[in-house]
């Protein structure tokens, strides 16, 4: 393999990793998202509840 410029530098490294932002800009996502965490913590509890029954 032949180069055919010089070799280019690195880039630069990124900036330092941050915590991901949740963007709710509309009433509707608000309540999509709301929801979403109310049904993982409800489906979290029926499962617990299940598995206490049938042991």
């Amino acid at each position: 393999m032949v180069r055919e410029g010089p070799a280019q530098p690195a880039p630069p490294p990124k900036d330092k990793a941050r915590g991901a932002e949740v963007i709710l800009n509309t009433p509707l996502r608000k309540w999509i998202f709301f929801g979403g965490l109310i049904g993982a913590i409800l489906l979290v509890l029926v499962l617990s509840l299940v598995r206490l029954g049938s042991g």
